[in-house]
């Protein structure tokens, strides 16, 4: 079974498939990582008597073994080796190259000196994804798997790594990057639903991603298949809750996704179409007149556009999505009082949603208060450093100050 192919660019970075001819799972490595990531290691061998005076115990003097550098080194000082170094850059190797001829004998090594690593690291990296540090995270992670290629545990937490950095970058409006992150969890999650062990986290986990990629059927299929396998209770409940309410709010029917597709696709007047077949047919159900309100939206027509979401809202909408949309409509219809209340409202319910902080801060310069809006955008760059829209905001705030002073 080969992994998921990783061939999405991620900025400047290029990204190469490794290819694995005994067919167990590794992860695909940006190749100008690899090489860089590899570029600290250096090869030794235990040779001569006042070497192997000093081999550690478990280590095979017949190969080379790599060391972890700290700082670029001309000549390494034997003294200056350690078990730590050693395990250090093994486990390099192991996240960059697992099929290196002597992979074999470093996941031997490791797992005789250190025999809990392997359970250390898949913790390490879920704290680094915790802290949204991505990349440190994914090689961890990848670390992982070159240390027990047939385990799972490595993959699922690289789709939720990805599928979580893919919602921060929709929040800041970075649509392109969020997709090759979606791209990737969606390959991960392929790939884990293919193991010949069935592993049912995966089923449970892929199913919510494809429930927020609106592919229903999918998720359907793999929420009844989940329940199925007798895997964690407190879950399999929640399947069974899940199933009942896509039922019952109409979710499954094809008008609804019909709708969302062509507005996603922006065929925003089909869309609105199908939306408005859905209300009719599942009035009380408020995702369908949110729906309605986003079509609206797109096609510039405020008024209608805030009604609807103001429907959903009495239909039992309670998420951020539905304040920040209608406040949207309320800001261009000159509403900005109202607009501000629904935004502060969808902050509280997400006080981390860097696009409702940037919209705040739009709102702020609009009204006028140029500080208070500056100081939404910084913000919102303390949660996402790359916010690009936020950083565009600042911009043409200097601007502006610049050439007020130049005027003065």
């Amino acid at each position: 079974m080969k992994p998921p192919s990783r061939d999405k660019s991620r900025g400047n970075q290029k990204k190469g498939r490794v290819s694995q001819d005994s067919g167990q799972p590794l992860p695909e490595a940006f190749e100008e990582r690899k090489t860089q990531a590899l570029s600290s290691i250096l090869y030794i061998r235990f040779e001569g008597t006042e070497a192997q005076s000093r081999l550690p115990s478990g280590i095979d003097a017949s190969v080379p073994y790599p060391v972890q550098l700290q700082t670029p080194a001309v000549k390494l000082d034997p003294s200056s080796i350690t078990i730590e170094s050693l395990l250090a850059g093994m486990l390099r190797v192991l996240a960059w190259d697992s099929e290196n001829k002597n992979a074999n004998k470093y996941r031997k090594y490791i797992k005789m000196s250190r025999p809990e690593l392997f359970e250390e690291l898949i913790m390490a990296g879920i704290q680094k994804a915790e802290a949204k540090d991505w990349i440190v995270a994914e090689e961890i992670f990848f670390a992982a798997s070159g240390l027990e290629p047939e385990r799972p545990e490595p993959y699922i937490n690289l789709a939720l790594m990805h599928e979580e950095h893919a919602k921060q970058l929709f929040e800041s409006d970075n649509e392109d990057e969020a997709e090759k992150e979606d791209d990737l969890a969606y390959k991960y999650y392929q790939y884990l639903l293919g193991f010949k062990d069935v592993f049912a986290p995966a089923y449970y986990h892929a199913a919510f991603f494809f429930l927020r990629k609106h592919n229903y059927d999918k998720a359907v299929s793999l929420l009844t298949s989940y329940i199925g396998m007798n895997d964690d209770e407190q879950r399999t409940r929640r399947a069974k809750s899940i199933l009942e309410k896509l039922g019952s709010m109409g979710y499954l029917d094809t008008l609804f996704k019909e709708a969302y597709d062509f507005i996603q696709m922006g065929q925003e007047q089909k869309g609105l179409e199908k939306a408005e077949q859905f209300v009719e047919k599942y009035p009380d159900v408020w995702n369908g007149w949110f729906l309605v309100g986003w079509a609206n939206r797109r096609l510039g027509r405020w008024s209608e556009g805030a009604q609807a979401f103001r429907t959903a809202l009495e239909k039992g909408a309670d998420g951020a999505d539905v304040y920040n949309e209608l406040s949207i409509c309320e800001v261009e219809s000159g509403e900005l009082e109202t607009a501000r209340s629904h935004l502060e409202r969808a902050l509280r319910i997400e006080p981390e949603n860097e696009k409702i902080i940037v919209n705040l801060g739009a709102l702020a310069f609009r009204q006028g208060h140029i500080e208070e809006a500056e100081g939404f955008f910084r913000t919102a760059i303390e949660f996402d450093p790359d916010d690009r829209i936020a950083k565009e905001w600042l911009k043409k705030i200097e601007s502006l100050r610049n050439s007020k002073g130049a005027g003065a």
